[in-house]
């Protein structure tokens, strides 16, 4: 029966690409060798995923692969699930518009890996299972942590699923004609199918092809971008001051960002928000042991850092090689003079840029890695939310501990197909909205809600159930609020004259906040069960360093 859903579900989404792309509803003209090499990736990673599907059977294949994947596998495939489109379209469009002040994105978004490779990965691994709730719940009580937990997880999911879904929408649009709502049903189909049959074996297969294709195309355009300067940044930096529209202002700081309340906000929300992100976190339990986690985020800091080098290239590229050149020149313009927001409308430089160094055959291959990376993304975010409402909620929180692990698959499918379902309509329902601010509050939550609580459970010996679940509500709370009172959404949105909240980045105040609250409302706990709460924390401490009692691979 499975074979049969799954070979019908693959059939139908080829026909209704199919008569997609020879629609007449078309944006521009299609490029073939795009649509040839997205066809192949797709039935490429459906073979995957048939694969993959014959060896998930128990609810650890489903959620972790079984913990058989290697550091290394492990590191590229985190790898490709970080380097999103907002990355690699998103961060050179604001090089191109802003200059190096778009190097704040790069940096805020890197530095939170030796965060989580010296004080998270490790204890991770040695205390969890199937997600970070795991964790948080080793030594406090179960259903509020793992509501609480769920709450964040779910709540950051869906919102970077929808971030991510606009996104796709918007560039299958541009790059190969397919109408938005149409774009957005194949990314949702794909998502469905990868997850559902192929559970975190498969997602990690397309995460890595995803990486290798994207490494590898980002590399080509910045080694074809330094050799028309013979290799020369200084030349490289030179001519694109000379055609840009803001001239020296490009090499300054300031373009981005207006006042130090902003820069360390953002930047404290993309460090924190990285090491809090449910998706990221579940992957560390796809090794055997602490010491392949660890290598696991070795690996992925030095890929993720070779990417944003070159993203930093690639928008200088595009000012000097797509700015004045007339092919691109309104796109070009609009996105100089007004800035680009990620995920906006005039993050194209890279795809511009793309066609200018190796013509249509590689803006086809570009094209279809850009489709590669949104798949690969949303993957793993809707693994993680379909694990956070069965094994958190269902599993520990309605039933208690209560179910077998045929029941648990059996609802984390479900709760894929339903999140596949929601993140389908929500993308097709924001096709119009300033979707920008997305991407920063998935961060800022995960930054208020889930890292407060998952860093105090594994070092602070006196957090308690009350101050973990008191203070991570008031860090989600206050995330969504400020963001809601914000310019990007009482402004932009809600078309008011002025905003209640000034800055755009709340994580500053929303992660003090969720420490303060947690750390005030643990330390007044006088209850018996905190007591005994307290006296748990050095068994725990043993097994987070030691990795005594943690379970180890399984082989298949």
């Amino acid at each position: 029966m499975k074979k049969i859903l799954f070979l019908s579900l693959a059939l139908s989404l080829a026909v209704f690409g199919a008569e997609a792309l020879s629609g007449e509803v078309q944006k521009q003209p299609l490029n073939i060798s795009a649509i040839i090499m997205f066809l192949v990736f797709v039935a490429g990673t459906l073979g995957i995923t048939y694969w993959a599907a014959k060896r998930t059977k128990t609810a650890k294949d489903f959620y972790t692969a079984g913990g058989g994947i290697t550091g290394f596998q492990n590191g590229l495939a985190i790898a490709g699930d970080y380097m999103s489109a907002a990355s690699f379209l998103g961060i050179s469009a604001l090089v191109y518009g802003a200059g190096f002040d778009g190097l704040i994105y790069s940096i805020g978004f890197l530095v939170g890996w030796p965060l989580i490779l010296f004080l998270v990965s490790e204890r991770l691994r040695n205390l969890g299972k199937y997600t970070f709730a795991d964790v948080v719940a080793y030594r406090l009580q179960q259903i509020p942590i793992r509501t609480l937990a769920a709450a964040g997880s779910i709540t950051t999911v869906i919102i970077y699923l929808i971030a991510q879904m606009v996104g796709a929408g918007k560039l299958i649009q541009l790059l190969f004609g397919l109408p938005y709502s149409w774009a957005v049903i194949i990314v949702g189909t794909l998502m469905v199918l990868y997850v559902t049959f192929g559970g975190m074996l498969a997602t990690t297969w397309v995460q890595i092809i995803k990486a290798v294709l994207l490494l590898a195309g980002a590399s080509f355009i910045a080694l074809a971008v330094l050799m028309q300067f013979n290799f020369s940044f200084e030349s490289l930096f030179a001519s694109a001051v000379s055609v840009h529209p803001k001239h020296d202002a490009i090499m300054s700081p300031g373009g981005l960002v207006p006042d130090a309340f902003s820069a360390i906000s953002l930047g404290l929300g993309l460090m924190l928000g990285t090491a809090g992100l449910p998706h990221i976190l579940m992957r560390f339990f796809t090794v055997a042991d602490a010491k392949e986690a660890r290598k696991s985020v070795f690996v992925a800091t030095g890929f993720i850092g070779y990417f944003y080098i070159l993203t930093f290239i690639i928008g200088f590229g595009a000012i000097v090689m797509v700015l004045n050149n007339p092919h691109y020149l309104d796109v070009a313009k609009q996105a100089a003079e007004g800035g680009a927001p990620i995920l906006g409308g005039n993050n194209m430089a890279a795809i511009h840029l793309s066609h200018a160094v190796g013509g249509n055959f590689f803006l086809g291959f570009i094209s279809a890695v850009a489709f590669a990376t949104i798949l690969a993304v949303v993957s793993g975010l809707t693994l993680a939310g379909a694990s956070a409402i069965s094994h958190d909620l269902y599993a520990n929180v309605f039933k208690r501990g209560k179910i077998d692990e045929a029941n648990e698959m059996k609802i984390s499918k479900i709760a894929t197909i339903a999140l596949g379902i929601i993140a389908i309509f929500l993308g097709i329902v924001f096709e119009k909205q300033n979707i920008a601010f997305m991407v920063g509050l998935a961060f800022a939550i995960a930054a208020s809600a889930n890292f407060p609580v998952l860093f105090l459970a594994m070092f602070w010996k006196k957090l308690t159930t009350r101050g973990a679940v008191i203070g991570g509500a008031l860090g989600l709370v206050t995330a969504i609020v400020l963001v809601i009172l914000s310019p990007i959404v009482w402004v932009d949105v809600f078309k008011n004259a002025e905003a209640i909240f000034p800055s755009k980045y709340p994580a500053l105040i929303s992660v003090t906040v969720a420490f303060v609250a947690i750390w005030f409302f643990s330390i007044t706990d006088k209850s018996e069960t905190a007591a005994k709460e307290i006296e748990a924390y050095d068994a725990q401490n043993i097994r987070s360093q030691t990795g005594i009692g943690a379970e180890g691979a399984s082989s298949h």
